[in-house]
């Protein structure tokens, strides 16, 4: 419950809020306002959360793991052209993430102000609730190195006491008009968008929308508590919702005629229906369940990023594994990134009404996102096709009239989230794209051609021995084809004579935790051609997997024994390891058009300031070599001879 259902758990926090808020106040609601209100709320949370998520998206698991990612990695192979709907819903979701915390804790912080001693003293300045709030987005983003798993033990309680709390209380005022009951009856949803006491019309369902918002997070959260859990708990989570959505607007059709509420600032029907007695819990439980919805979002985008990092998506930053799972982990760049955005937004736009304008637009792109995925999915899967286009029609349709409702939040805040969506997506199509431009610019050679010479090399003791074992870690490496960059390493750029020639290439599998390997030694007894196939959440450490490699090598006889003269590990028998990595300019006599240059040199900028291969690799405490070479693409300019100057004699 804690994270699956932290964001959505927090949304009765500000939707019933929202909706009245930008209706004019209490003073310009009625009872078939609020009752419309709700149905609409009801629907939404049937169709988006229980139907496409909860029922049919959960299905969609690789491997026990959910998420657009990993449901790209389920349907990529059906056309080259997924990856983009992939790429905007995972830019589109790690924007809304840094809108969560800002968006809930804020919310919950602003519950002070309905304590008669808070008011009081501070009245209603906005500035206290900013400060406070910073204060606890300071603290939880600087947790985070720490690991999670001891608080994260403690979410699951909490949250379900959370739930029971809410549905109680909205219990308490549902019961006093239970005729509240027809809202489930759709017509009143559909009466309310064309009724003229919505002075929104269409656009509410912008506001609405935001009752749905941690969906996505529940399809993305499948890989930590399995589908199962999430399908008993659910019932029980929606329920406790409906019942604070149903007691918000009892109690807002029993006062909605009380001139005393119409002049409070930003009212909040969720604090404020609660008696005096009970509204410091109500404040103090709502903080916590707005910092565990943080929470949640925070290590769904540690998770969402360390996928695209591994899917080469985007560029790799340093991944930390503080807790015992490899499923908690840490990334520094991220986590600062998403502090300093989160603080600037909340001194920005100051108070969650205005907040509220910019969050939900992003969240309905990557929800139409999955759907287009799902579509390929389902088809993929052998549904029948009449049903994958219903489908992928009728929830196509809603989430597009969603989105239409919420691109009105655009010039209120919504551009914020666009914004941040773009900047991700832009580094995502950098990476991508260059990707493309380099593979297809590979000059390949046959290692076959290059063995005697390899050979000789190794026997050739007029020269140094360079290392015992001499590690190229290649992108590529299909068949006996190789880059000709790393050839050109060994034979001409230092003759690096050695024992063994390893060329290691790791390719990442659509399996969230493989671990394998495949050897060919080409007929060899010094050229170990070594791909390791490891799961898109698998750490890349190639040193500890390389040890484990060569002794089995060694124990098959495949490999000669490397027993060490100088050592202190008495009969040790493996050599010791030269990792040489290459890194590349952008030549300055390739021949490509100005846009691609412009991609591959944006890429290498980007490579240049964020984690170094050494790094990613856990080869930090190996011995690495660097070498630079120019990374030619496209057509080579031609050289430009110089001409001798007659006439002119040498001593002139």
């Amino acid at each position: 419950m804690g994270v699956v259902y932290g964001d959505i758990g927090t949304s009765p926090l500000y939707v019933m809020k929202a909706l009245v808020e930008d209706n004019g106040g209490i003073a310009n609601i009625d009872s078939d306002y609020i009752i419309g209100c709700v149905s609409l709320v009801f629907w939404t949370l049937t169709l988006l959360t229980t139907v496409k998520y909860v029922m049919i998206a959960l299905n969609a698991d690789n491997h026990g793991e959910g998420g657009i990612f990993s449901l790209y990695t389920l349907v990529r192979k059906k056309s080259k052209y997924l990856i983009i709907p992939a790429m905007i819903g995972g830019a589109a979701l790690l924007a809304d993430g840094v809108l969560t915390p800002a968006v809930t804790i804020t919310t919950a912080i602003e519950g002070l102000r309905g304590l008669q001693p808070f008011l009081d003293k501070f009245g209603y300045d906005q500035n206290i609730i900013v400060i406070i709030t910073l204060v606890i987005i300071l603290i939880l983003f600087s947790i985070q190195r720490f690991g999670t798993e001891f608080v994260g033990k403690a979410f699951g309680p909490i949250m379900f006491l959370w739930f029971t709390f809410i549905g109680v209380v909205g219990l308490m005022y549902f019961s006093q008009d239970f005729t509240l009951i027809r809202a489930l009856n759709p017509y009143y949803a559909f009466r309310l968008l064309f009724s003229p006491e919505n002075k929104m019309g269409i656009f509410i369902l912008g506001n609405v929308f935001l009752a749905t918002t941690g969906a996505e997070a529940l399809y993305s959260d499948l890989g930590h508590v399995g589908k199962t859990n999430i399908r008993i708990s659910w019932p029980y989570v929606k329920i406790c919702l409906l019942l604070s959505y149903f007691g918000q607007a009892a109690w807002l059709i029993n006062v909605q005629n009380d001139t005393s509420l119409q002049n409070i600032e930003s009212l909040n029907p969720f604090f404020q229906m609660m008696p005096g007695a009970l509204r410091v819990v109500g404040v103090v439980f709502a903080t916590i369940a707005a910092i565990i919805a943080s929470q949640a979002l925070i290590s769904g985008s540690f998770t969402l990023v360390s996928e695209a990092i591994k899917l080469k998506l985007l560029p790799r930053l340093k991944i930390l594994y503080p807790g015992n799972s490899i499923g908690q982990m840490y990334i520094p760049a991220v986590n600062l990134i998403l502090w300093v955005a989160c603080s600037l937004i909340v001194i920005t736009f100051r108070t969650s009404t205005h907040m509220e304008a910019a969050y939900g637009l992003s969240i309905t792109v990557t929800m139409l996102m999955t759907t287009i995925l799902l579509y390929f999915y389902l088809i993929q899967k052998g549904a029948n096709p009449i049903f994958a286009h219903l489908v992928t029609l009728f929830f196509g349709l809603i989430e597009s009239v969603f989105f239409i409702s919420s691109v009105t939040k655009f010039f209120h805040g919504g551009y914020v989230a666009v914004a941040m969506a773009l900047v991700i997506l832009s580094i995502m199509f950098i990476w991508e794209r260059s990707n493309i431009i380099q593979q297809n610019a590979v000059d390949e050679v046959d290692i076959k051609d290059y063995l005697p010479q390899i050979k000789s090399l190794r026997e050739d003791h007029d020269l140094d021995l360079y290392q015992t074992n001499v590690v190229f870690l290649v992108p590529q490496l299909e068949g006996d084809n190789i880059d000709k960059r790393y050839m050109y390493s060994i034979l001409d750029k230092r003759p690096k004579r050695a024992k063994v020639y390893w060329f290691v290439n790791v390719v990442v599998t659509d399996e969230p935790y493989t671990k394998e390997y495949s050897v060919d030694m080409m007929g060899t007894d010094y050229i170990v051609k070594l791909k390791l196939y490891l799961g898109f959440r698998i750490s890349q450490n190639i040193n500890i997997y390389l040890r484990q490699v060569i002794t089995e090598l060694m124990a098959q006889g495949r490999l000669p024994m490397q027993p060490q003269k100088y050592t202190i590990t008495p009969g040790r028998i493996v050599g010791d390891f030269r990792f040489v990595l290459i890194t590349e300019e952008l030549s300055n006599v390739t021949n490509i058009d100005n846009w691609s240059r412009q991609i591959v040199q944006a890429k290498l900028f980007i490579k240049r300031h964020t984690m170094s291969p050494e790094s990613w690799f856990g080869l930090v405490y190996s011995d690495v070599t660097y070498e630079t070479v120019p990374l030619s693409i496209g057509t080579t300019r031609r050289s430009i001879l110089l001409e001798r100057k007659e006439g002119k004699s040498e001593k002139e």
